[in-house]
């Protein structure tokens, strides 16, 4: 986590005179799933964004629902930065100690990490000189290394070797950013 503060933090400094925006993605946070991020310029029709999403939640109903995915992501738009359609392409690392859609109503779980890589389509809306809407929807493959276990007795419930291992084509990002611009 001090790695990716200090990140930012120089991401910052070398961006003073650029157009930089610091976002909350609305939809999750009303989920209690915070998704922040900044997106700088770094090119004519060119920015970059680094965004968090986590779900701190330990336990929900007994059940672990923790994870957190950091992506880093090169974003093309069209007509201008910062107002109007965009495309972008990331890639980036997750960690998780989560029950999935699959094991619901089951006594499994899984911790572990992975990456994703894709893409993201969206569409920025300036409201006034300071504030800006970002509405998007990103996915692409992700590969997760796990170990799977019972809730019961947090022994594990699969032989893998070392990890277990799976992958899918999914979304995994998406909503309305909230943005505003600190230069």
């Amino acid at each position: 986590m001090k790695k990716l503060l200090f990140l930012l933090v120089v991401l910052l400094s070398l961006q003073l005179h650029s157009q930089t925006y610091v976002k909350v993605n609305a939809l999750t946070t009303l989920l209690t799933i915070p998704n922040v991020g900044i997106e700088t310029s770094i090119g004519k029709k060119s920015t970059f964004q680094l965004d968090i999403l986590g779900s701190p939640w330990k336990s929900i109903d007994g059940k672990p629902q923790q994870f957190y995915i950091v992506i880093p992501e090169y974003r093309y738009h069209f007509k201008e930065k910062y107002n109007g359609f965009y495309a972008g392409a990331h890639i980036g690392g997750t960690v998780f100690n989560f029950q999935k859609w699959n094991y619901l109503n089951t006594d499994k779980y899984e911790k572990g990490f992975g990456y994703v890589i894709g893409a993201t389509i969206g569409y920025q809306k300036k409201i006034n000189d300071r504030f800006m809407l970002d509405c998007f929807l990103g996915g692409g493959n992700q590969q997760g290394f796990y170990h799977g276990y019972y809730l019961s007795t947090g022994e594990r419930y699969e032989t893998a070797k070392n990890w277990n291992k799976s992958g899918e084509w999914l979304p995994y990002r998406g909503g309305v950013m909230v943005s505003y611009r600190i230069d």
